[in-house]
């Protein structure tokens, strides 16, 4: 990620709830074949979180042969959360400034993958499930058959990764101004092609907590 030191999030909490709100995750292997990359669903795993507040577990699972082509358990891997991002127009700046941006939200990640039994798979690919049919108005569960879903289970392969370090940057105009950053808000909150209102969001939390004195989360 570009060295950008203004804008790195420190915050694991802040870290912890790019992961949670936007759990469609790129893993990335330098493996023995060259850099292997895919992409899946991921969860932060809450059991024993509070033992260490700071620590960030992940679970996920990959298709069979993925383990193989990314040799999990054999290195550390990359895991990159990718939150809003979106063009900031030189339309919202003052005239003298004329030189657009980019706008993002991203973390990157790093652990070696612990494989899971095929017990412990089920369980996360469940938990996977039941995640994500929560804000469904009638929630289906694996339970509804669970020896299909162990059969069509035995194609995946359950990982957990305890991650020990990462790199995350919160880039949302907080060298600008706060008139131009109500500007760029509202640019983004407006029906232009570059309206973002999740973008927004994110931009408007930096400058709420700049304005507060602390770090966004």
């Amino acid at each position: 990620m570009r060295h950008t030191p203004h804008f790195v999030m420190t915050d694991v909490d802040a870290v912890k709830r790019v992961v949670s709100e936007h759990p469609w995750a790129t893993i990335v292997s330098h493996t023995a074949a060259g850099i292997v990359a895919s992409h899946y669903p991921v969860l932060l795993e809450e059991r024993g979180a509070e033992d260490d507040p700071d620590a960030i577990v992940l679970v996920s699972h990959v298709g069979r042969p993925d383990e193989v082509a990314h040799e999990l358990g054999q290195h550390e891997v990359l895991v990159v959360f990718q939150g809003p991002h979106g063009y900031v127009s030189p339309a919202w700046y003052p005239p003298e400034q004329f030189v657009p941006t980019w706008n993002h939200v991203t973390a990157h990640l790093w652990g070696t993958p612990e494989v899971l039994s095929d017990d412990e798979n089920f369980r996360v690919l469940g938990e996977l499930v039941d995640h994500f049919e929560r804000a469904m108005p009638e929630p289906v569960s694996l339970d509804v058959d669970e020896d299909t879903a162990r059969r069509i289970a035995k194609g995946t392969v359950g990982i957990r990764i305890r991650v020990t370090r990462f790199d995350a940057r919160a880039k949302l105009s907080q060298n600008k101004a706060p008139e131009v950053v109500e500007r760029i808000i509202a640019g983004l909150r407006g029906d232009g092609p570059y309206a973002s209102p999740a973008l927004a969001d994110e931009v408007e939390r930096a400058h709420t907590a700049r304005v507060d004195g602390r770090e966004a989360r």
